[in-house]
Parts: structure tokens; C-alpha cells; sequence
């Protein structure tokens, strides 16, 4: 991420931060006859109600780290050889996180697996 998303990610983050000023001030408001530290827990937990959905799509990303399991003493699945084994879990347009049945490889034949996904599409 380049420094002027962050600092628009930022500028987003401090707007949202002052509009839920007005809105607990409102909650506190309305709740001024209540025991004042019960008040302030359910003026925040209505925050959290509103401003969750807020900060998700403030802080959502386009960009995600490619996920990778390594194990120690597993057999290629290409070449049977016993080695630490490797393999993709998840990229942005892949996902064999619930894969039943993991392919481990070995790093030449996990580098050979990994240049034919990209060459599939596959953003690694």
C-alpha cells in the first residue's frame, strides 16, 4: 500500500472517529437517568454496532499475501521424495484452505507447481 492510500485510509479512520462522537454523546443523552458506567457500555456497544461495518470497509484490502503450509518430513506429491514439504493454500483467486487431501511438494517441484498456477491465472 502507498503512502497516499495510507494517508487517505487515515483521513477515513479520523472522520469515522469523530462522527461516533456525537452519536455515544446522543446514547449517553438519552440514557442520562441510568447508572453512568452502564450507560457508557451500551452507548459503546451501540458504536460497535455501527461503526464495525464502518472500519470493515475502511480497512478492507485488495491485496492479500499468498498463504503457504510448510510441514517438516512429508513425500512430494510429484517426485516422492521425503523432504519439507510445501504448498498453496490461499491467494486472492485461490483457495484450497479445506482441501480434504493437501499436496505437499518438495521446493523444485513446488516451484514447478507454482510457476503453472501463475501461468493458469493464478495470482500468487
Amino acid at each position: 500500500m502507498g503512502a497516499g492510500a495510507l494517508i487517505k485510509k487515515y483521513a477515513m479512520y479520523l472522520g469515522r472517529w469523530q462522527l461516533s462522537t456525537p452519536i455515544l454523546a446522543l446514547v449517553l443523552f438519552w440514557l442520562n437517568d441510568w447508572n453512568i458506567t452502564l450507560a457508557t457500555i451500551i452507548a459503546n456497544l451501540i458504536g460497535g454496532l455501527i461503526f464495525f461495518w464502518v472500519d470493515k470497509y475502511i480497512f478492507k484490502t485488495n491485496y492479500m499475501h499468498p498463504l503457504w503450509e510448510i510441514k517438516d518430513d512429508v513425500t512430494c506429491a510429484d517426485c516422492g521424495i521425503t523432504c519439507k514439504g510445501y504448498r498453496l493454500v490461499k491467494t486472492k483467486n485461490y483457495d484450497r484452505l479445506n482441501d480434504p487431501h493437501p499436496e505437499f511438494r518438495c521446493t523444485e517441484c513446488s516451484a514447478k507447481k507454482k510457476e503453472k498456477l501463475e501461468q493458469a491465472g493464478v495470482v500468487v
